[in-house]
């Protein structure tokens, strides 16, 4: 049975740890969650999140690493994390819900790291790929990542929208290189995945700059946010009044969703 969300939590963005706040929140009060976590990449053996990859990288905000969050915890340490995380998502959810959760497999020490350490007991029903365009790699020893997944793990009772199937596992967006946050989703990939579902209640638990809460907004769907630094709070929260205050100027969903720009 679906219950009901309590108002504190319905189109907010708190400030917080996701297990504390999620652990709040009652059962299958959700409809969906949308999120990528941080990746843990200065726990790397390879280049990690050093200076020298030119482009994006040169002197973005990502080589300096994330606020309030070091993104360097053991590999199991952060695996048992990510995994509890997932646990507390999918209680959330109701008969009808589903996880869309990002992530990128890496080489580490030689060998692949495909998070199944993290996923390892959860009901993923599909893989899509996110293929990303551009990327330098530094180590001679395979080829250059050009992608990553998202594991689709839903209740058993989840279904897309009419003809949103067809679409396919192949999803190909570029990264958003205009939005200060060290690694934004593009607003395109949030785009497909919400309107390819009924969903009302939407959680992200690590949401960052805010782009599921803007593109929920969009949807006219209500969105629910965690996020561990205050200033990325801050970022989302001027972002969707932003945001708020463009619909009300023009009354339609902008050609700009799709083009922003940090003001």
């Amino acid at each position: 049975m679906k219950k009901i969300l309590d108002n504190k939590y319905i189109n907010k963005i708190i400030n917080g740890d996701c297990l504390s706040v999620m652990s709040e929140m009652p059962d299958e009060s959700l409809d969906l969650v949308v999120t990528s976590p941080p990746y843990n990449l200065k726990n790397s053996t390879g280049n990690g999140m050093k200076d020298g990859r030119g482009g994006k990288w040169s002197g973005a905000a990502l080589v300096n690493g994330y606020s309030h969050y070091n993104d360097n915890m053991p590999h199991n340490e952060y695996a048992n994390w990510q995994h509890n995380c997932l646990r507390e998502m999918y209680r959330l959810i109701n008969d009808e819900g589903a996880i869309f959760y990002n992530h990128k497999w890496r080489v580490q020490d030689g060998l692949l790291q495909d998070r199944q350490d993290i996923i390892r007991d959860l009901p993923v029903r599909q893989i899509i790929i996110w293929r990303r365009k551009g990327g330098i790699n530094f180590n001679p020893g395979y080829f250059l990542p050009t992608y990553e997944v998202i594991y689709l793990i839903p209740k058993p009772n989840f279904k897309l929208v009419q003809k949103a199937n067809a679409f396919g596992d192949v999803w190909e967006f570029k990264q958003e290189m205009k939005n200060s946050h060290p690694a934004p989703f593009p607003v395109a990939l949030i785009d497909r995945i919400i309107s390819s579902t009924t969903a009302k209640n939407i959680l992200d638990p690590f949401m960052g700059s805010g782009t599921t809460a803007v593109v929920a907004m969009w949807h006219k769907r209500n969105y629910v946010g965690i996020e561990l630094s205050p200033d990325y709070c801050l970022m989302a929260e001027q972002r969707i009044e932003r945001n708020k205050k463009q619909s009300e100027l023009i009354g339609l969903k902008p050609l700009t969703l799709f083009q922003e720009t940090e003001k």
